[in-house]
């Protein structure tokens, strides 16, 4: 595992080489393709003195808001959906609806109905997000073990009972692996609905310096919502280890 971590680091620190030998051989302008030490400079240049600090906060609030609303739909949904089949034909074509509706289309009507605050940006992230966990929630409540579930009918096991000591042990690996595509699709949700409409923000940072025509800065944006997205990734990992270890290990070794 060591030696693939070396291998990667050498892959791009290669990449990067090769990046800046590229644009001092060919000249290439900074407004087209700055050079990785440019970036780096300017990078470090503007976190230094502060100027990355309040667009960070706002796009870490919207997407760690937008993220944990997106958890509780998305797992209440589950949960309420996977109790009744009559419910999950019901609703589940609604839900997938909200799924496949163009986020960015959305977003003037919210902004229109909520104002150019948080809100919307918030109601876009949820929107985005909520959907793994949903449909990892009722498929992890819906796999379960056949003759465990006759064994909890045998026992007289209530519904409640069968939910909290069967389907939801076993559904737990099923709503990290959500979890994990929701936090990332959480960053571009927010990119996405700071692109609409925000004077704050990475996403509006982008907007700004592609107006500006100050490319370093754009690559210093992507950079650091790249950088967010890999560490709030990391954190659901962390999560994982922490307090799930048992039930996800569990399932790995029965796969």
């Amino acid at each position: 595992m060591k030696k693939s971590y070396i291998y990667s680091t050498v892959l791009f620190i290669s990449l990067l080489i090769l990046w800046e030998v590229i644009v001092h051989v060919k000249k290439i302008s900074p407004l087209l393709l700055p050079a990785p030490t440019t970036i780096a400079e300017k990078l470090f240049t503007l976190l230094l003195s502060g100027y990355f600090t309040p667009h960070i906060f706002t796009t870490l609030f919207e997407i760690i808001s937008g993220f944990f609303a997106g958890v509780l739909i998305g797992i209440g949904l589950g949960l309420l959906v996977a109790q009744s089949d009559t419910l999950r034909l019901v609703l589940k074509p609604y839900i997938i609806a909200t799924q496949a509706m163009p986020k960015v289309a959305l977003a003037p009507l919210l902004i229109l109905w909520f104002g150019y605050g948080y809100t919307p940006k918030i109601l876009i992230v949820a929107l985005i997000s909520f959907f793994p966990l949903f449909e990892s929630t009722l498929t992890g409540l819906l796999v379960v073990d056949k003759d465990r579930l006759m064994l909890f009918q045998l026992m007289k096991a209530s519904k409640w009972q069968t939910l909290w000591r069967l389907q939801l042990p076993t559904a737990v690996p099923y709503l990290i692996s959500g979890m994990r595509v929701a936090i990332v699709l959480s960053v571009v949700g927010a990119v996405v609905s700071e692109f609409i409409g925000a004077n704050e923000g990475l996403g509006a940072l982008i907007i700004v310096a592609q107006g500006m025509m100050d490319t370093p800065l754009l690559f210093s944006a992507f950079i650091l919502l790249t950088a967010i997205g890999i560490l709030l990734y990391a954190s659901i990992y962390a999560i994982e280890f922490l307090f799930f270890k048992k039930y996800t290990s569990y399932r790995r070794k029965k796969s």
